[in-house]
Parts: C-alpha cells; sequence; structure tokens
C-alpha cells in the first residue's frame, strides 16, 4: 500500500464546481501528504457517460467520497482511515 493517499478528481476543464473543488481540497492534499490525479471525463467516453451530469466526482480508494460539492467531513474521514491502514501494515 502506498503511504500516500491518492485521489482522483472526475471533472471537466470548464466546469465552476470542478475548480471550486479542486481549490477546497488543496488544504487536506497539503495536510496528508495526498496525491491529487484530475480527470478529464470528456477525454474519454466510458468515463463521460459514467460522471456526466455528476462532475465533479471526488473518489479515493475506490469510493466515491462526493460530487457536486466538497464534503470536507468524509474526505477528512477518509483520508485518516487510509493513514490508520498504512500505519496497521507497517
Amino acid at each position: 500500500m502506498t503511504k500516500a493517499a491518492s485521489l482522483s478528481l472526475y471533472g471537466r476543464a470548464w466546469c465552476h464546481l470542478c475548480e471550486q473543488m479542486r481549490a477546497a481540497l488543496e488544504p487536506l492534499l497539503a495536510e496528508f501528504g495526498a496525491q491529487l490525479k484530475v480527470i478529464d471525463v470528456d477525454s474519454d467516453p466510458l468515463l463521460q457517460a459514467r460522471y456526466d451530469e455528476l462532475v465533479p466526482v471526488l473518489v479515493c480508494d475506490g469510493v466515491e467520497l462526493c460530487h457536486y460539492h466538497f464534503d470536507e467531513a468524509r474526505v477528512r474521514a477518509a483520508l485518516v482511515a487510509h493513514a490508520s491502514r498504512v500505519a496497521a501494515a507497517s
């Protein structure tokens, strides 16, 4: 298991909600040393079909944490859980 959590943000380049979620994530990324991968759903027809009307969608460890709007409490809980799993595996 990697030490740093990896989050995936599915969105669009022209989406203001995507920009807002990414900005809201920055403090938590820094706090937990997490990595963020931004994925443009319009780059892949399968992603577009899956996430089209839900963007932005934030995923951590395969679990969808939030869409449309940032849920800080849920994201924080997922990052704490990830850190706990890493510590237990060490």
